[in-house]
């Protein structure tokens, strides 16, 4: 870019940065570690090839997703952001499951002590549930699971082995 400061890109790839540069609106001289994480990953040619394809209004946004899937990569070389975004449902999953049995346990509860109840519910899909359908004789083996997952110490959140619980991939 002239007379300042070459961007990232050219410094990295020791060459000279012009005016025409593709890289240097995205990959700033301050921040050499967000092209060098790209490169690594995808390589300069791809990069550059990739924003020449693009219009110039969606290059920063295109960037920006290369820059969190080369960080994602880095992390988990054969899945990339695929692998976070499948433990995330995942743990979307699990806990729907439990927030569906502790809501069945309401019921229960709210059935015993005032027996002047409805007979069936609306749940969150708007499908109703006939009371009488529930299944009363599992919910105590979900209500063991449930009170010992959220009984110990230990958060879903927090696991050693979260891929999540490390540094964000968008720094």
């Amino acid at each position: 870019m002239g007379g300042t400061s070459p961007c990232a890109s050219c410094k990295l790839l020791r060459r000279r940065c012009t005016k025409e540069c593709i890289f240097a609106p995205y990959f700033p001289s301050d921040d050499p570690r967000k092209f060098a994480i790209v490169h690594k990953v995808f390589g300069a040619s791809n990069i550059s090839k990739m924003l020449q394809e693009l219009p110039v209004h969606q290059r920063a946004d295109a960037v920006g997703s290369l820059v969190y899937e080369a960080n994602a990569r880095v992390r988990d070389p054969v899945y990339g952001c695929v692998g976070a975004i499948s433990y995330l449902q995942s743990q979307v999953s699990q806990l729907q499951m439990q927030l569906a049995v502790a809501q069945a346990e309401i019921l229960c509860i709210q059935m015993q002590q005032e027996p002047t109840l409805p007979t069936h519910v609306v749940d969150q899909d708007d499908k109703s549930l006939l009371l009488s359908d529930i299944n009363y004789e599992i919910l105590p083996q979900y209500h063991l699971t449930f009170a010992s997952s959220s009984s110990s110490s230990s958060n879903v959140f927090q696991d050693s082995d979260d891929p999540l619980k490390r540094e964000p991939f968008w720094t």
